[in-house]
């Protein structure tokens, strides 16, 4: 999976830092002063690097929790994302992390416990509910067996029971949370594009059929689960949507959903014209394309038309109140 581990020499002797390089002790261990020294040095190729891309474990310095973007998530009020990782270990053409970062190498913050005082901090100063996203930056559950992740901050959120997780992902390493007791504050959401997609731009991503059953696994236990249908692009297939809809909710339980959304396929501007550079050649990305407050999508003259047929069709299945649509 991965060509070489790089430490920050601060870091090398933490316990999950420890933990890691023993999993992987025969890979190169090269340390660093700074994870910055690897990951933003100029004239990268990110796509030769994604072919074999490096791990580097770093601490997460100055501000841990930021404001969601606005339209991100589903509840209104306070909603923050904190990212424990950069980078993902998938390779989604239509990722804007292609796009933002200048390395495809994937960077693990191993002080979990200072995001869990920033958490903290956040929830005593806001007050009321509040929603902690996870998966922004990275996906939250793909490198679990080797970061944790959720077998460390499932259990915290348990103890905060006013603050709400999700953990978004396309992962089905769900091993870590079917071992321990469903909380109801953690949402294992979970995202889905039409199999011609899928197959075509989803590289190395879990198949649509093994996911629902990861999801499916996880309801059975008495998780709260969701389901993100972005992003939403045309396929050759008009009835491609309506047969992921019908599967989705064949395999999963409607009536026992925590909530559905549909999102479009979106990128801000200067990360668009990056991913241009990186695959010029791109039929996805030579599609005609609309600008609005600095994001590019894809330009669709009947494009409410289209998404408002598509929330038709899915509310055929599910309760209204359970669906909202992405609008970052």
């Amino acid at each position: 999976m991965f060509s070489a581990i790089y430490i920050e020499s601060e870091i090398r002797d933490h316990p999950r830092s420890r933990a890691i390089l023993k999993r992987y002790r025969d890979l190169p261990h090269i340390e660093c002063e700074r994870f910055g020294q690897v990951f933003n040095r100029k004239a990268q190729n990110f796509r030769m690097q994604k072919q074999y891309p490096a791990l580097i474990l770093a601490r997460k310095h100055g501000r841990k929790v930021l404001p969601a973007p606005a339209g991100y998530g589903f509840e209104a009020g306070q909603s923050h994302y904190f990212s424990h990782m950069l980078n993902c270990i998938y390779d989604c053409r239509y990722c804007f992390l292609q796009g933002m970062y200048r390395s495809a190498h994937c960077v693990l913050f191993v002080n979990f416990e200072d995001f869990a005082d920033s958490i903290r901090q956040s929830i005593a100063e806001g007050g009321g509910k509040q929603v902690f996203y996870s998966g922004y930056d990275c996906d939250s559950l793909a490198l679990e067996p080797v970061s944790r992740f959720a077998e460390f901050f499932v259990p915290f959120f348990a103890q905060h029971p006013h603050a709400v997780l999700e953990l978004r992902t396309k992962s089905t390493q769900i091993s870590s949370l079917l071992q321990m007791a469903p909380s109801p504050n953690c949402i294992i959401a979970m995202s889905f594009t039409t199999e011609a997609v899928a197959k075509r731009w989803e590289q190395d991503v879990p198949s649509i059929e093994k996911r629902l059953a990861a999801l499916a696994r996880l309801q059975e236990a008495g998780w709260p689960v969701a389901l993100r249908f972005e992003p939403l692009l045309p396929d050759a297939d008009p009835n491609a949507h309506e047969k992921l809809f019908d599967l989705a909710f064949t395999r999963l339980d409607p009536g026992r959903l925590h909530s559905v959304s549909t999102g479009l396929f979106r990128m801000p501007t200067d990360f668009f014209r990056n991913t241009l550079k990186l695959y010029p050649d791109e039929p996805l990305f030579a599609r005609e394309t609309r600008t609005e407050n600095g994001v590019v999508s894809l330009d669709q003259s009947d494009r409410e038309v289209w998404l408002t047929e598509l929330e038709t069709t899915l509310f055929h299945h599910i309760d209204p109140a359970s669906y909202y649509r992405c609008a970052d």
